[in-house]
């Protein structure tokens, strides 16, 4: 595949950590991801890169320059770049208490020095930092309008200080934040922040429960009596949902889901990320991807040079099966193919 194919094909790091640990099944090493992203193929074409998540076990934020170097040898010399990162905020809160606040600014504050390392060392050539509120969408409805008002204002000052090293914020879609939890709740947390450098990051397993009102059910796009064979129906409530936040996004995840949420371990209430080939998923993902990567008249958005699939909480057996990851690039190939462009 030419070098200038877009966009990029990328796999997430995280999957290893999210939903493994003490309570679950053991985290699937950084060097296991990594191998297994770099030896997937599909008639000749393989990943591009790799999304990483800055947090233990996986990456020390803290680590040296020397450090830095050596990751970017390791993930170079198998072929890969990297391109999002995901900023460790939960040790702070967005709508927490003043030092919980502060310590959240302070996360992305790590996460932004850290990209601008990876990018001057030449192996991060596109990508932001994702952020979500670190909040529950049960604490942010004590009080909807000021909990809004405070998730903005902690977002703009994360805004201002990645914008001293270049780098532009993500807000995750997920109905497990507060502020986030909906495709409206969501958008006027965006509108609230007001900075240039603030997009929205959009997960098609993640959005997808948005069109059925989890944790928001006044917002709720498909109609409650909807049944899973109306096809249509579904296309229109995927229509209204990106059409409102195709605008805001700048960061895309490829992905399935089966209409469930999911969790495992301590990640619980969240889109069940299913894989590609589940005979349960409800997204067509090669249609359905267009409805984020096409403006409403058909043309591509190009709003991201990459693209990443992100599927957690799946077993280590299916992931740690090599079948696994040749069967996730198909999907994202699939996906290039109806919506990508070569640029000569």
């Amino acid at each position: 595949m030419p070098e200038n194919n877009f966009p990029k094909l990328h796999n997430a790091t995280w999957p290893g950590i999210v939903g493994k640990g003490s309570d679950s099944e053991p985290v699937i090493s950084f060097d296991t991801m990594l191998e297994k992203t770099a030896a997937a193929e599909v008639n000749g074409v393989k990943f591009d890169g790799v999304d990483i998540g800055l947090f233990d076990p996986h990456i020390d934020l803290d680590m040296s320059d020397d450090g830095v170097k050596k990751l970017v040898d390791k993930i170079g010399g198998l072929n890969l770049e990297i391109g999002s990162l995901v900023a460790p905020i939960w040790s702070g809160s967005a709508m927490g208490t003043k030092e919980a606040r502060d310590e959240f600014v302070n996360q992305v504050k790590k996460a932004s020095i850290f990209g601008q390392k990876l990018r001057k060392l030449g192996i991060r050539p596109n990508g932001i930092v994702r952020i979500d509120s670190s909040s529950k969408p049960e604490d942010w409805a004590l009080d909807p309008v000021n909990n809004t008002k405070l998730i903005a204002e902690t977002f703009r000052r994360a805004c201002d200080v990645a914008a001293e090293y270049d780098e532009k914020l993500a807000a995750e879609g997920e109905i497990c934040w507060g502020g986030m939890h909906s495709w409206k709740t969501m958008i006027d947390t965006l509108e609230a922040v007001d900075r240039p450098n603030i997009g929205f990051q959009a997960d098609m397993s993640h959005t997808f429960l948005y069109l059925l009102g989890y944790n928001r059910p006044e917002d709720r796009v498909l109609p409650v009596d909807f049944e899973w064979s109306d096809r249509a129906a579904l296309e229109e409530g995927l229509k209204k949902m990106t059409s409102a936040l195709r605008p805001w996004t700048i960061d895309f995840h490829v992905a399935q889901n089966d209409g469930t949420v999911h969790g495992t371990g301590s990640h619980d209430k969240t889109g069940r990320h299913c894989l590609a080939t589940d005979p349960n998923g409800k997204l067509d993902i090669t249609h359905d991807a267009g409805y984020w990567l096409r403006h409403e008249n058909g043309e591509l958005t190009k709003a991201f040079r990459h693209i990443c699939w992100d599927g957690c909480m799946f077993p280590n057996s299916v992931m740690t099966d090599q079948q696994t990851w040749n069967d996730i690039l198909a999907a994202m190939i699939r996906v290039r193919q109806a919506h990508g462009w070569y640029e000569a």
